[in-house]
């Protein structure tokens, strides 16, 4: 696969509990944001090791929210509006969720947008098979 084409702006990773904190993988999704044209990666306050969870970690995602405080996911969508991320790039399917309610709380939804990575690599990735080979 070769990455020739797909998103462009200002890309911000957000680091989920499980493929981050839990399994210690924070550079090769980077790697994957990097090697894409057109791509402006930035690094939202807190990352890697200091990343906020989106607020769905603990099955958090399904309960009833006591009205106190402020909301986890909307902190965290705010951290990557202070960075002028267009797009936030994820890895989870809860913090997936999580950005897009946190995104419309904040009536972002024309300025920022949430992907999974890997629907980033699917619409920009090229194959191209060895001579030989079908495709």
């Amino acid at each position: 696969l070769r990455i020739i084409k797909g998103s462009s702006g200002v890309v911000t990773y957000h680091d989920s509990c499980y493929l981050g904190r839990y399994n210690n993988i924070y550079e090769p999704p980077r790697q994957i944001l990097n090697s894409m044209p057109d791509v402006t990666l930035v690094e939202m306050e807190r990352n890697r090791e200091r990343g906020f969870c989106c607020g769905a970690g603990g099955g958090h995602l399904w309960l009833e929210e006591q009205k106190k405080g402020e909301r986890i996911n909307e902190m965290r969508t705010e951290q990557a509006m202070a960075v002028k991320a267009q797009l936030i790039a994820t890895a989870c399917p809860y913090c997936l969720q999580m950005f897009e309610d946190g995104i419309k709380s904040k009536e972002a939804e024309e300025s920022l947008k949430v992907m999974d990575i890997a629907e980033l690599v699917a619409e920009s990735a090229v194959y191209h098979p060895h001579p030989g080979e079908k495709s």
